[in-house]
């Protein structure tokens, strides 16, 4: 089913970009309940269900992420970047009202009935994913973020370079831009059409992890109208960090030895933020002090700099003969 979110010239004036920790919780939860998520996060699901197992409310989270997934649990980030705390703060008010009606557009009369009620249900969730969070996603969060905030510099660019409808060509292959009108179309290229309307609130574009490969769409938005795309570098976030000489990490720090031990390939700011789970500004720091020392070289195309160990930078990574 193909999804049509139309948007006004004012909405799409209006278009952001944002993170949301709360969605990715939600989203990690039902990747390691085994009903969404990819492949690609088999090493971070293998580590993380023998901990959500001992999750005192499973059955619930269950119930409610097996099937469609109820818009309550994706309340529209306020900022940018939000705090886990701070979206988590906003989902305990919903309006209990909006919590009932989507349990049953999302689940059907007969299996939200057997929920509790919303007021109830809400504050069972929250407290639930405040568990899940804390056990599941925050251990990984800084490495997420990294990939996340790359992915949002990504898009930044391709705004600043071809306006909304270069960032939309860019998105994902299933999202298409006609004059004012986003269309999304889903796995099952059936003839049906869902229509969403922005009511004036403009469209959030949120990179995901735990959404990847799928673009996600929500049907009912209160607010602002909200995609949730598939994250560039995804593959990379749960590959092992290379191993460096221990005396090469005491000298110059874990996070150059990382670097260093990384840039056997080019590899720009954003690739290493996301493989180190650092900030850019971080990697741009240590890499100025690499740079100084004749360790990595820095080539410029365009607005992308790529960056690579000199002979010099190689050597100091080989491991020292016995």
């Amino acid at each position: 089913m193909a999804v049509e979110i139309r948007l006004s010239a004012a909405e799409v004036a209006r278009v952001r970009l944002a993170l949301s920790p709360l969605a990715e919780t939600v989203l990690g939860v039902r990747a390691a309940l085994g009903v969404g998520g990819h492949e690609v996060h088999r090493p971070w699901v293998r580590e993380v269900q023998p901990v959500l197992a001992q999750e005192p409310e499973l059955p619930l989270l269950r119930a409610l992420l097996e099937g469609c997934l109820p818009s309550f649990l994706f309340p529209v980030p306020q900022e940018r970047l939000p705090a886990f705390e701070a979206e988590l703060a906003g989902l305990r008010v919903m309006d209990p009202a909006y919590v009932a009606a989507e349990c049953v557009a999302a689940l059907g009369a007969a299996r939200a009935g057997k929920l509790p009620g919303p007021a109830v249900l809400l504050e069972r969730v929250a407290d639930a994913l405040t568990r899940c969070h804390a056990r599941l996603v925050a251990p990984h969060w800084g490495r997420m973020r990294a990939v996340l905030e790359a992915d949002l510099g990504r898009r930044a660019v391709a705004l600043v370079d071809g306006g909304v409808e270069g960032l939309f060509a860019q998105l994902h292959g299933d999202v298409v831009w006609r004059e004012g009108e986003l269309v999304v179309h889903g796995r099952r290229r059936s003839g049906a059409v869902w229509t969403v309307e922005a009511d004036g609130h403009g469209l959030i574009l949120m990179p995901s992890v735990f959404g990847w490969p799928d673009v996600i769409v929500d049907y009912s938005p209160r607010t602002a109208a909200s995609i949730r795309y598939p994250a560039s570098g995804v593959g990379l976030l749960w590959e092992k960090p290379r191993a460096t000489p221990a005396g090469l990490t005491a000298v110059l720090g874990r996070t150059r030895a990382a670097l260093l031990a990384e840039l056997g390939e080019p590899l720009s700011t954003p690739d290493l933020a996301a493989r180190l789970g650092v900030t850019a500004s971080a990697v741009s720091q240590h890499l100025g002090a690499l740079r100084g020392a004749g360790l990595v070289a820095t080539r410029r195309t365009g607005r992308t700099a790529m960056h690579l160990r000199t002979r010099t930078g190689t050597a100091l990574t080989a491991e020292p003969l016995g």
